[in-house]
């Protein structure tokens, strides 16, 4: 094989084409990474219209993990406290539907829960709801999407009517004002951060807003940074829309036209005048009214936004809010112009596609709907009332379930609850108590693997063919260009076969994952993610495609051909929406704030978030020595004015409380905190460093239309370590790595 062959890259929702070729090729130097080792060449594809050949250190570095730690065979052991011990697949098998059969007959099928994740490809997603929602009857699949994107998912539903961002990345190069709020797109999504700083450099009339307590690399290219206490995001924007109303950059025929619900909106902006907006956001009246202005003049305007809106008690209503905005101007349906979240996740938005959260079914539909349910039935071959008319346990729900008894069975697949979770040591008490637990994953260690009892080797990236969905809704091929190492199987194979040994040999009946996608885009048929016209065989000969995408415009173009343009390129265009009546809603909320906000004992409040070279827990790239040494330890930004005032001086250990747990990071004091406001970074978990983990210090308390939990604040202490104890920790967390 000397070819590239064209897939995606596994980590942000940007969906980055990637092109790979072996390690040896004909007239070339073998390919190897530091130690010597061989290892695949990676390069961005010029052919994909979502990166354009633009890759970063993430994705460039991504082939030097494919073989580094991986789990190789099935491993069970009875206890915690015992070692694992190699079996078959077919004993593996043999011992977990022994179990199912067992739980689903004595406790019943609510007490069975599946984790999943945005690593997941649809195929995987898809068959893991056939299991568990048909033919297991319980709604209990949720998927670590619930951390990052269920609040922009009941946005879209409750403003729009349907799930689904509607602007695509091309708005990026064609809007006038570009509003970023509660993303550092710089860093958590290069490739559309560089798309969008390119356009900006060139067109000085295009106006940059960026809002974060942070002044991170996304904020320090901006015209104008709002550096708002957290918690305030919806006194700033209804601020900023009280200040559209007065000075009447408002679209009224728009709103009489297209949209409910603005008499209510309107009463609560009444409230939130500059002055008394200002004061609450920590901003001056100036830099309110030239947001409003820039927005306010703007003919397109383009809002972004991810975790700092999502990971919220207020998500939902906060990203009702900022889709308001849009609807007052009418700054939606047109090219630069639209509500645009960025998805975290590189297959989140598959996986909300295919039902993949334990409140919706395939084909964007809710399993409290009765017409989806039964629709869905009547496809699966199941009888009326075989799936449950209830939600299903969320992530959160899922370790609460564990507490009680409640949970018997918890299958984790390609994610790191024991890192990523809120109130981290609750979670591992939790976690602890589970009386079976299966973690399904392509590596071992984890910080998870420590609470399994059957660990199942997991095919990742490059190992499997199936699709992925990115945040502009383009639907990509990611080609298997290797083999999976020793018995690693694909996420859906295994899912498919406990399937077929649980009895369910006709509804598993798939020789690969095409069939399976061929199978899962029926279910698209007629909804809003029509995607009947996508296969794997169209995908591979006319490249990544955008949804809506029906079987009659089979023939039209791919979205990465020249001049092409899918009938997904933007959604809303005729300004009709999935609403009953076709008329986009407006959301009415007052700020309530933090969940849990700073007082006397806890000064400070903590943010957390990515950096640009890691990736979630580090599972993929801890193990990526370039990336190691981009990022070779955690820390604590602190203002300066809050360091002097604790004694803190650079590089020292600050100890950091929460009401849940403690934490150590040597501080960094930094004028790109607001003050009051402290940051850590999220990636670091208990394999990677002592003592550092973000999760440890957050609450689960969430936002009660998506059931997000709020990551992004807590209330901390901070605690300055003697600087001579900083020193010796220091150099023995550098001896570790």
């Amino acid at each position: 094989m000397s070819e590239f062959t064209k897939t995606l890259c596994p980590y942000c929702g940007v969906g980055c084409g990637l092109e790979v070729s072996p390690p040896a090729q004909l007239g070339k130097a073998t390919n190897r990474d530091s130690q010597g080792n061989p290892t695949w060449r990676v390069r961005g594809d010029k052919t994909h219209p979502s990166s354009q050949g633009m890759v970063c250190v993430k994705g460039a570095t991504i082939a030097e993990s494919l073989d580094k730690n991986r789990l190789h065979y099935p491993m069970v052991r009875d206890s915690l406290d015992q070692e694992f011990r190699r079996v078959s697949w077919d004993e593996a098998f043999d011992l977990i539907t022994k179990r199912i059969q067992t739980i689903r007959f004595s406790q019943g099928p609510e007490a069975l829960c599946m984790y999943g994740s945005g690593q997941f490809q649809t195929e995987d997603y898809y068959i893991a709801q056939k299991l568990m929602k048909g033919c297991l009857g319980t709604n209990n699949f949720d998927a670590n999407s619930r951390l990052c994107m269920s609040s922009a998912v009941a946005g879209y539903i409750q403003s729009f009517g349907s799930d689904g961002p509607p602007c695509c990345y091309d708005d990026l190069e064609l809007t006038d004002c570009a509003f970023l709020i509660g993303t550092n797109t710089a860093e958590c999504h290069p490739i559309v951060f560089n798309r969008l700083e390119k356009y900006h450099k060139k067109n000085r009339k295009v106006k940059m807003i960026v809002v974060d307590p942070r002044r991170t690399p996304t904020a320090e290219a901006a015209d104008l940074h709002l550096a708002i206490r957290p918690g305030t995001d919806i006194d700033l924007l209804n601020g900023i829309a009280h200040l559209l109303m007065r000075w009447n950059y408002i679209d009224t025929m728009f709103m009489d036209d297209c949209t409910s619900n603005f008499p209510a909106y309107a009463e609560v902006i009444r409230h939130y005048p500059p002055e008394v907006v200002a004061r609450q956001c920590g901003i001056s009246i100036e830099d309110l009214e030239t947001a409003a202005r820039y927005w306010g003049k703007s003919e397109r305007v383009l809002s972004l936004w991810s975790m700092g809106v999502n990971q919220s008690s207020e998500g939902t209503a906060k990203v009702r809010t900022i889709i308001n905005l849009h609807l007052m101007t009418g700054q939606i349906g047109k090219p630069g112009a639209g509500p645009f979240s960025l998805t975290g996740q590189p297959n989140a938005m598959g996986g909300r596609e295919a039902g993949g959260l334990a409140h919706l079914l395939p084909g964007y539909r809710t399993v409290k709907d009765p017409q989806h349910r039964a629709e869905v039935e009547e496809f699966w071959g199941f009888k009326t009332g075989q799936i449950s008319p209830n939600p299903g346990l969320t992530a959160w729900d899922m370790i609460t379930g564990l507490e009680d008894g409640a949970v018997e069975l918890l299958w984790i697949a390609a994610t790191n609850p024991a890192v990523s979770m809120p109130d981290l040591e609750r979670t591992k008490k939790a976690l602890l108590r589970s009386p079976f637990t299966i973690y399904q994953d392509a590596y071992y260690p984890t910080e998870t693997s420590a609470y399994a009892h059957v660990l199942l080797p997991a095919a990742q990236w490059g190992e499997k063919t199936g699709v992925m969905t990115n945040s502009e809704r383009v639907v990509t091929l990611c080609s298997a260009f290797r083999q999976p190492p020793r018995e690693a199987k694909a996420d859906w194979e295994i899912f498919a076969e406990v399937g077929r040994k649980l009895g369910f040999e006709r509804e598993f009946a798939f020789a690969n994952s095409a069939e399976v996608y061929a199978e899962f885009v029926k279910l698209t048929k007629n909804r809003p993610c029509e995607m009947t016209g996508i296969s794997h065989a169209q995908l591979q000969t006319q490249g990544p495609t955008q949804w809506p995408h029906p079987q009659e415009s089979r023939g039209s173009r791919g979205a990465g051909e020249a001049g092409g343009e899918t009938s997904g390129k933007r959604l809303y265009t005729n300004l009709r929406f999935h609403t009953s009546d076709g008329r986009a809603r407006f959301g009415a909320y007052y700020s309530k704030g933090l969940a849990e906000p700073p007082d006397p004992d806890y000064p400070f409040v903590l943010t957390s978030g990515r950096l640009y070279g890691h990736w979630h827990t580090q599972t993929r790239t801890g193990r990526i020595e370039k990336i190691c040494k981009m990022h070779p330890e955690p820390f604590i930004e602190i203002h300066p004015r809050d360091a002097a005032r604790l004694g803190i001086v650079d590089n020292q250990c600050v100890e950091v409380r929460s009401r849940r747990g403690k934490a150590k990071f040597p501080a960094k004091v930094t004028k790109a905190i607001a003050p009051g406001t402290v940051f850590v970074p999220m990636h670091w978990g208990s394999l990677w460093a002592d003592n550092a983990e973000a999760n440890a210090l957050t609450h689960p308390e969430s936002c009660p239309d998506s059931l997000q939990p709020e990551l992004k604040a807590c209330a901390v202490q901070l605690l300055p370590i003697s600087v001579e104890v900083t020193i010796k920790n220091h150099q023995l967390q550098s001896s570790q790595w």
